[in-house]
């Protein structure tokens, strides 16, 4: 692997695993009861991971997040707010910042940016407020990743797009609860010029779109990865 490389292995749904020379990490990282994760593989993915990065408090991104902080003695690092309850309530280690905000950690930089979803977790089935909703850039001196979270598409991409210029993007596509590939095509299209994407958020129900062949056919001049669970591969 060159150093200016990721390496990004898929857990299923909008999980991921991301390495980038000796710093590694989860994004949303939803292992238990994900009908697409193998779960005698958790101990292997969770190997050397350092921190774990956080969208939003839907128990579909988020539901292992406190459990692997406490086994591996790692902070979750996303919204402020959430972050503030999971320190208080169950404390396990943090680091929350806002939309607009930057930190680096280890060799990577990450900004928090907007999304436009919903976040709430439940406490005796009962909703409650999960802070904002939020996408990221993933950003080297080589390169950067943007992670949309769950969104719809936004005029503020563009924005983004002009201030990060993301030559990857990590796309929720599925539909029903964020775009589906039509409106995911029109977001990288429209605002972004990625020269690879990688489709999340698809095939983990019924209920979700179960390809990428309308986003593969609406850009032909991006490399659309569609990720197998647990196959690694670089960006």
């Amino acid at each position: 692997m060159a150093n200016n490389s990721f390496k990004i292995t898929w857990l299923g749904h909008s999980g991921f695993k991301l390495q980038y020379k000796n710093s590694v990490f989860l994004i949303d990282p939803w292992l238990t009861g994900n009908p697409m994760f193998p779960i005698d593989e958790r101990d292997n993915v969770l190997e050397g991971c350092e921190f774990i990065l956080l969208s939003h408090a839907h128990s579909d991104h988020s539901a292992d997040a406190i459990e692997i902080a406490k086994q591996k003695d790692i902070p979750i690092v996303g919204i402020y707010d959430l972050m503030q309850f999971y320190e208080g309530s169950h404390g396990v280690k943090t680091t929350g910042f806002n939309k607009g905000g930057t930190v680096s950690l280890g060799e990577i930089s990450i900004t928090m940016v907007s999304a436009s979803h919903s976040s709430s977790f439940q406490i005796d089935g009962k909703p409650h407020y999960g802070g904002s909703e939020v996408g990221y850039m993933i950003s080297t001196q080589e390169k950067t990743i943007y992670f949309s979270g769950d969104t719809d598409v936004m005029a503020d991409m563009e924005i983004f797009n002009d201030l990060h210029n993301p030559e990857v993007g990590i796309l929720c596509c599925g539909g029903h609860f964020t775009m589906d590939m039509k409106r995911a095509a029109y977001a990288a299209k429209r605002f972004f010029n990625f020269k690879t994407l990688i489709p999340c958020h698809y095939r983990t129900f019924p209920l979700l779109e179960q390809t990428a062949t309308k986003l593969k056919n609406s850009l032909p001049e991006v490399n659309i990865i569609e990720p197998e669970v647990l196959n690694t591969f670089s960006v």
